[in-house]
């Protein structure tokens, strides 16, 4: 019995180890998601015409890193993450690299919606859109 049961052992193992390799490949999958909007955001950010429109893409961007209950979320603003995981930083938990990176995204966001100039929000949407970008 004991050696069945050895021989038995790595399928078990394999059986065990499925549902969470599954969970870590469905969360990576929604931080990309939500990583790729916030960066496509930032992006019509920094083509905006005004500031306004900049400003709101902005808010875009922090909206898809933060998530519906993270701070900084404004909801007035949309939600194009909405239905995609909780946020790009809540889902990147546990990935210390990813999140300092989302992090540093989130902070060019946010100094971006607190410009008032046009030349202003479009630096930091640039630096935010090739933070988000970099691997």
């Amino acid at each position: 019995m004991t050696k069945r049961f050895m021989r038995g052992l790595p399928a078990l193992l394999l059986v065990l180890a499925l549902p969470a390799t599954a969970q870590t490949a469905d969360a990576n999958g929604t931080v990309s998601k939500q990583v790729a909007t916030a960066s496509a955001h930032a992006g019509m950010a920094l083509g905006a015409a005004d500031l306004a429109t900049a400003h709101t893409h902005l808010h875009h961007v922090v909206n898809c890193l933060v998530g519906p209950q993270g701070k900084g979320f404004d909801a007035k603003a949309g939600n194009p993450c909405k239905d995609v995981g909780q946020g790009a930083i809540v889902d990147a938990k546990g990935d210390a690299a990813v999140e300092t990176r989302l992090r540093t995204a989130l902070g060019q966001a946010e100094q971006g919606l607190k410009t008032t100039t046009l030349p202003a929000a479009h630096a930091d949407a640039k630096q935010a859109m090739e933070t988000l970008q970099a691997k």
